[in-house]
Order: structure tokens, then C-alpha cells, then sequence
């Protein structure tokens, strides 16, 4: 019987994920940087090899965040979601992260709220598209 990983263990190993790709540094070069395998990397993001709390001291400097970071936004054993809805897999994806990053480095706030306007028109008119064709 294969035993799930700790939401815990998924939740730092995603917040790694997100800190990674939003400092542009691959699964190899934050490996480098701590003494394991890109594979190690791989299998911490994925929650299936819990961090040790020495390795997350690492894994922060390395990345230059604090190591409270990783815990931030975890959600308690009674309201923890295992399940994540499909947008909250899009946050987390390199797509999401990547994107997110492009557009909070768009220094004009009113160009960024025009660009969401944009996109928001986008998902509609697309939305009313797949209506029709019902």
C-alpha cells in the first residue's frame, strides 16, 4: 500500500516549486547550490521526500528567502484541501508562476488593470463561444 504524501510535505515542496521559478533558477542549479540530485529537487516539489528542516534552511538561502516563506498560506489539518481546484494547479504550474511574475513586473497599474480587462473579455467572449456550440 503506497502511502500519500503530507499535505504538509506537498505544500512546502510547491511553495519551493513557486520560489524557484520565480527566481529563474533551474531544478539542477538550486541542487548545485544545496549538495543534491536535480532529482532530489524533483521529489522535494513533489512532496514525495520530505525536506528536512536543516535542507529547507538551505534551500531558502539558496534561494534567498526567509525560510518562514515555505510555510506561509498553510492551510490547517481541519481545512486543508488535498484537491486543489484547477485553478489553484494553474497558480502553481511554471505557466502560472512565469505569468504571474511578467505581470507584477508591469510597473504601470493602470496598463496591468487594462491588461486583466483584456484577458477577462477574452475568457468571456470564449466562454459564450463553447455556450453556443452546446
Amino acid at each position: 500500500m503506497k502511502v500519500e504524501p503530507h499535505s504538509v510535505d506537498v505544500h512546502v515542496g510547491k511553495t519551493i516549486r513557486i520560489q524557484r521559478l520565480l527566481r529563474k533558477v533551474s531544478q539542477t542549479e538550486l541542487g548545485d547550490r544545496v549538495g543534491v540530485t536535480f532529482q532530489q529537487i524533483q521529489k522535494y516539489e513533489k512532496g514525495s521526500n520530505r525536506v528536512s528542516a536543516s535542507m529547507l534552511v538551505e534551500i531558502a538561502g539558496a534561494l534567498k528567502v526567509d525560510v518562514r516563506t515555505f510555510f506561509d498560506d498553510l492551510s490547517t489539518p481541519d481545512n486543508a484541501n488535498d484537491n486543489p481546484a484547477p485553478s489553484e494547479e494553474f497558480v502553481i504550474s511554471r505557466e502560472g508562476v512565469l505569468l504571474n511574475a511578467a505581470f507584477f513586473s508591469i510597473k504601470n497599474e493602470a496598463l496591468r488593470k487594462k491588461i486583466l480587462k483584456l484577458v477577462q473579455a477574452i475568457a468571456n467572449t470564449e466562454q459564450l463561444d463553447t455556450e453556443a456550440a452546446e
